[in-house]
């Protein structure tokens, strides 16, 4: 490979070489990992699983070494949890910054874990503008319009990102899409689906089940049709080629992660939670390569779902189709 098609770059962690699609490591070198709002619990779970060391001492590679904690201001549920999280990955031997510009100046990759959808886009701008690669917790904006935003701003910089709940990279969803139940003919998903106001209804928690079931389904949906009570959604869509896939978002009694996935071959349990630590494989192997394991596409999609399953309430469950969001 011609040396000369890298980017040198120094940083406090160590010196690496970057092109659009390839970060390489040097023996003694391990990336630095900057993360962005410190009001969920992936923070602490995903800094311990990254900074880990085996058994023989040999670690993943990468490091996190900064954090920016602030995110919400009136998302009371995140508000109140930062305080906490900030001194937990103090404890982990995380270095609290005052700002994201200073963060962006000691990392060389970054995680943007700040649960307002709101904020997304602001504060992703300033990592994508500064050249780092960056994973986007959910949701990845607060609207399909700012998520757009965000991918149209990645794409113009040629700075490579990419979304995910850690639902679509459990083993069983790998085995299913791997074809061990043949090709998938439809499927239904559920999920918890807490509301939060400044968010649309499935943006805040239901994202996951809808993650879910496009990663079963993939793109093509056409049309959204949404029935809603206090406790329950059901949304069903309808794809291009005919299949059907619902998603049902929980908020009484007992919640949980799951579904079932109808193939050519067989019938299977999907979409069950099954630990962090696939997702951030898959986020180091992004950091590393450049590439996204999930297409904008289909992130767009998901959050037209989404949205377009707000405009089915609002219009009495009517069928909407996806064209009427993007």
């Amino acid at each position: 490979m011609n040396r000369r098609n890298f980017i040198k770059k120094t940083s406090q962690a160590g010196t690496l070489a970057i092109t659009g699609k390839t970060l390489l490591q040097s023996d003694d070198a391990v990336v630095s990992v900057g993360m962005i709002g410190l009001d969920t619990s992936h923070c602490p779970a995903f800094t311990k699983v990254i900074n880990a060391k085996d058994v023989a001492g040999e670690g993943t590679g990468f490091q996190v070494t900064h954090a920016y904690p602030h995110g919400s201001k009136d998302i009371e549920t995140s508000v109140n949890r930062i305080e906490g999280y900030t001194q937990e990955m103090r404890d982990l031997g995380v270095a609290i910054t005052d700002s994201i510009e200073s963060l962006l100046d000691h990392v060389d990759v970054v995680l943007l874990e700040t649960n307002d959808g709101r904020l997304h886009f602001e504060q992703a701008e300033l990592v994508i503008r500064a050249g780092k690669r960056l994973f986007i917790d959910k949701p990845i904006a607060a609207s399909y319009a700012d998520a757009a935003k965000i991918f149209q701003l990645a794409s113009q910089n040629d700075v490579p990102i990419f979304s995910s709940s850690s639902l679509r990279f459990s083993p069983s969803m790998a085995a299913i899409k791997a074809g061990s139940l043949g090709e998938i003919l439809g499927a239904s998903t559920y999920s918890p689906a807490k509301l939060e106001p400044t968010h649309p209804d499935l943006f805040w928690y239901g994202v996951h089940g809808v993650e879910s079931l496009f990663t079963l389904m993939g793109t093509g949906c056409m049309s959204v049709q949404r029935s809603h009570t206090e406790d329950t959604d059901v949304v069903v869509g309808i794809w291009e080629d005919g299949r059907i896939g619902t998603f049902t978002g929980l908020r009484g009694g007992k919640t949980g992660y799951g579904g079932t996935a109808f193939g050519t071959e067989g019938i299977g349990e999907a979409g069950i939670y099954e630990g962090y630590e696939h997702l951030v494989k898959e986020i180091l192997e992004f950091f590393r390569t450049g590439i996204p394991p999930v297409t904008a596409e289909e992130t767009l999609e998901i959050f037209a779902f989404m949205q377009a399953a707000d405009l089915s309430k609002a219009e009495g469950g009517a069928s909407i189709p996806l064209s009427r969001i993007k």
